[in-house]
């Protein structure tokens, strides 16, 4: 099946991004731009990216096209700045100075297409001591100072909160940021540039508020001790009786009244806000309450007040939650339930338009919509690799 790029699929609709492959972030980044619209073509190497992911299902391949190039063959950067020719953003995620050596970093690029975005996905940044050297989301997001401020427990170690601190807010979001940025620019001004997209500086910029209540004296530097970090009995997380969970966060005195009210906790208890002394007192008092009914139980007696209580819900369980339903938060494509493209717009909303880009797949397509025939040209991959 054709994708349409030209009809209104998002405010991105027209915009041309060049993707070459990675893992993590970097797709993500891509992913986001090309549910807003974009026609985003994905320069897939030959045998994949090595993580033994299904294409069919690695949804952040959606909305996408993919071509397969050879950047180590004779003819792959060639191809590459092709595509750059008629693109106007390019996004990497590989270690600083392997695209330079592969024959397509920001110098060769700009010099092709002066208004061209580049795009760089990195976790350390492009200089710096760590620059070249290896890493994941847990070590970026632990030197920023976020790891340790997540988990309940002052004396045991940081809860590792999966990979979405630092790849994807840290990392992802503000790369899209800065593609959007320097696209206006470059639509307004003629010029291109480069953005350095790097996991330690977004997850640090992240921190901003926590880093002006630590200045203002509102915030410990320990976890597990502080409003927002689980040492407030009234913003947490508590097991009921079936192994179920509910999530707290009355911050406010009138909603933390409705969540009292509604918890069925005494007076004295409740009274307990106030005094930070008394705050263990307070936790045992509710945990005590949510632990006499079942999450359902409580998800009824909360439902559609102003306590600030949800159900803590699994990635199964999300997409048939009342409110996510109603909004569509969540969307099926080709059997599989994914996250439907957000945030939302009033005139040019972004859809799904396609399930994962198979690798190769759209070669075909791409060299006649872009004009690059040379991505067409018979067996070019086979001859790269033999």
């Amino acid at each position: 099946m054709s994708t349409t790029h030209t009809a209104g699929n998002g405010p991105l609709t027209g915009v041309r991004v060049v993707e070459l492959a990675g893992i993590g972030p970097g797709p993500f980044a891509a992913m986001l731009l090309a549910d807003l619209g974009a026609d985003v073509v994905r320069v897939d190497r030959p045998g994949g990216p090595g993580l033994g992911i299904d294409p069919a299902r690695d949804l952040t391949n959606r909305n996408k096209r993919s071509v397969l190039v050879d950047l180590k063959g004779d003819d792959g950067p060639a191809a590459v700045l092709d595509l750059v020719a008629r693109a106007d953003v390019l996004v990497e995620g590989y270690r600083p100075g392997v695209a330079e050596r592969l024959g397509v970093g920001p110098d060769a690029c700009l010099a092709r297409n002066p208004r061209l975005v580049y795009g760089r996905m990195t976790g350390w940044g492009q200089d710096g001591p760590l620059a070249t050297t290896a890493g994941h989301d847990i070590g970026y997001i632990a030197v920023t100072g976020a790891l340790g401020m997540i988990g309940p427990d002052p004396e045991g170690p940081p809860t590792v909160p999966a990979n979405l601190v630092g790849d994807y807010a840290g990392g992802s979001l503000y790369l899209v940021i800065g593609i959007l940025a320097a696209l206006r620019h470059a639509r307004e001004h003629g010029a291109g540039q480069v953005v350095d997209a790097a996991i330690v500086d977004g997850t640090a910029h992240l921190t901003t508020m926590i880093h002006g209540m630590l200045a203002a004296g509102g915030w410990q530097d320990r976890r597990g001790v502080n409003l927002l970090d689980g040492g407030c009995p009234f913003y947490g997380v508590y097991a009921t009786s079936d192994g179920g969970h509910m999530a707290v966060g009355a911050l406010e005195e009138r909603f933390y009244q409705e969540f009292t009210r509604l918890l069925g906790l005494d007076g004295k208890s409740a009274a307990a806000r106030h005094d930070p002394a008394r705050w263990p007192e307070l936790r045992e008092a509710v945990a005590a309450r949510f632990r006499s009914r079942t999450r359902e139980e409580w998800t009824a007696v909360f439902d559609g007040g102003d306590a600030c209580v949800a159900p803590v819900l699994s990635l199964r369980e999300a997409p048939a939650h009342p409110h996510l339903a109603a909004r569509g938060t969540f969307a099926e494509r080709d059997g599989i339930p994914q996250p439907a493209p957000a945030p939302r717009f009033s005139v040019t909303p972004g859809t799904l338009r396609t399930g994962p880009a198979l690798p190769g797949a759209d070669t075909a397509e791409v060299a006649r919509d872009w004009a690059v025939p040379a991505l067409d040209r018979p067996n070019r991959t086979q001859e790269s690799e033999a």
